[in-house]
């Protein structure tokens, strides 16, 4: 079964989904999310806690390459959301990244990859709820973190159960937060380094971004090895796909989304850290520690401090928040193409997967777990894991976007309204950079356990295959797109 047939089996009265720029199919879902909260979800997904938190422990691995690091990442991340948005807009489906890699790339895929984001967000949603019970020690230590933890999960399950309008407005708020904090935290910062007020003012200089021990104090080598924690702080870049199914008019508001993403990352990755690193020297940054809120800790500016932990205590809700919403869509469209049990695929009266969020949320209390059991380390762990789940979904859209052109040349599918710049050559490139990432994941003992972690999920995911093959026969020829191989 296909997405455009959701409508069929879950009781949606939708059209299917058409070719480029043609309308998208309604799959049952409520389209509630404006252009401004899809703009602002868009906006704040590239603002999460892996800057807020994880930049920490990466400023302290790399120094002022960081920014290098983070530049870099931030251009591999733009063709990714390029071939997704030429994607999109030839078929918008809430689906996305599992529809794509199940027509592009057979069945098996799209099981695969649906699964796997899930997973991802489910992995994430404990990091942001780990993250968050931290951000809440500046103001109660005396809290254990499982407390806080908990309390974050139970608020945030109740806002996706009401409806995709709520979620949308509160997920808009949340954004609109992180945006107005940095863009406040650079003017600030810009302010102490060019009038020399707060406390930071005497030692705040452009020169930190090379006067100690030099742009690469540690070596390019060590450099390289945050990439994979460079790569974590993207996740979420790509929700805008999942967006898709429930945008009033995705024709318009997905590709202006997609298009502004550069600006952001030179903005709020960028430009943040570039003037947080010349107003205190890399050196006084750590792991475990938020360098914006040390960062005013240092300036000694009354309440800065608070507040912005405030903000970043937002950042790790929003990200948990947009996680609970992903993974009932994900598990929807699994629903759809008989790859994860029926009730996945039910709407509740307010026309959200009730079933598949209270799942999702309900593993995601595992993160609760680990902030009891080991909460110094809660955070490591399930950033790795995420990180290799959310490489495995970029891959996935790079490599059906190369098929896609594929079939594009061949005459057997229609071009898309929203053409990647370069064609595929942009996603070979992206594949490469994703390849070597890989690679530094599997050479740091610490980040390591991701892959043994993804070795066994594998492993999983195809002995679940060959059990619901058995279980639900398919037609021989969906096993293999007709376009895969064109040339």
């Amino acid at each position: 079964m296909t997405s455009a047939q959701v409508d069929k089996e879950y009781g949606g009265d939708g059209a299917a989904a058409g070719p480029a720029g043609g309308s998208a199919p309604e799959e049952g879902y409520e389209r509630g999310l404006g252009s401004r909260q899809v703009q602002m979800i868009a906006i704040g997904g590239a603002i999460g806690v892996g800057l807020f938190m994880g930049a920490g422990a990466n400023i302290a691995k790399a120094g002022p390459s960081i920014i290098l690091m983070y530049a870099l990442a931030g251009v591999v991340i733009f063709f990714i959301m390029r071939a997704l948005g030429e994607l999109l807009l030839y078929r918008p489906v809430s689906g996305s990244f599992a529809e794509y890699a199940r027509e592009f790339l057979g069945p098996f895929f799209g099981f695969a990859t649906g699964w796997t984001y899930w997973l991802m967000w489910v992995v994430t949603g404990m990091a942001e709820l780990t993250a968050a019970a931290i951000y809440i020690h500046f103001w109660f230590p005396q809290i254990p973190q499982w407390v806080s933890a908990l309390v974050f999960l139970v608020v945030l399950f109740g806002v996706n159960l009401i409806s995709v309008k709520i979620f949308g407005e509160v997920e808009f708020w949340f954004s609109m937060i992180k945006v107005t904090a940095i863009i406040g935290m650079i003017v600030i910062g810009l302010g102490v380094l060019t009038l020399g007020f707060s406390d930071a003012g005497d030692t705040a200089t452009a020169s930190n971004l090379w006067a100690h021990d030099g742009i690469f104090p540690n070596g390019i080598g060590s450099s390289l090895m945050t990439l994979q924690g460079v790569m974590f702080a993207y996740l979420a870049v790509e929700l805008v796909g999942v967006t898709a199914g429930e945008s009033e008019n995705p024709e318009k508001t997905l590709p202006k989304a997609i298009n502004t993403l550069p600006w952001r990352i030179i903005v709020f990755y960028v430009g943040a850290l570039t003037v947080i690193l010349a107003v205190v020297k890399w050196t006084e940054f750590s792991a475990g520690a938020s360098p914006f809120v040390h960062a005013f800790e240092k300036m000694g500016i009354p309440l800065a401090a608070g507040i912005v932990n405030f903000v970043v205590l937002t950042a790790a809700l929003s990200s948990c928040n947009s996680g609970m919403y992903s993974t009932g869509r994900m598990l929807r469209d699994l629903a759809a193409n008989s790859e994860a049990p029926k009730l996945f695929g039910k709407l509740n009266s307010r026309k959200t997967p009730a079933f598949g969020i209270t799942v999702s949320v309900a593993l995601m209390g595992i993160g609760v777990v680990l902030n009891y059991i080991v909460p110094e380390k809660a955070f490591g762990y399930v950033t790795s894991v995420a990180t290799a789940a959310g490489i495995w979904t970029w891959m996935m859209i790079l490599i059906s976007h190369i098929r896609y052109r594929r079939g594009v040349r061949a005459g057997l599918l229609p071009a898309s309204s929203f053409p990647a710049p370069g064609g595929s050559v942009f996603s070979w490139v992206a594949v490469g950079f994703l390849a070597l990432v890989t690679c530094l994941i599997a050479y740091d003992k610490d980040a390591r356990i991701s892959l043994y972690v993804g070795a066994v999920w594998a492993v999983g995911l195809v002995i679940g295959w060959q059990l619901l093959k058995r279980r639900t026969p398919r037609p021989a020829e969906s096993a293999t797109p007709e376009y895969a191989s064109a040339e």
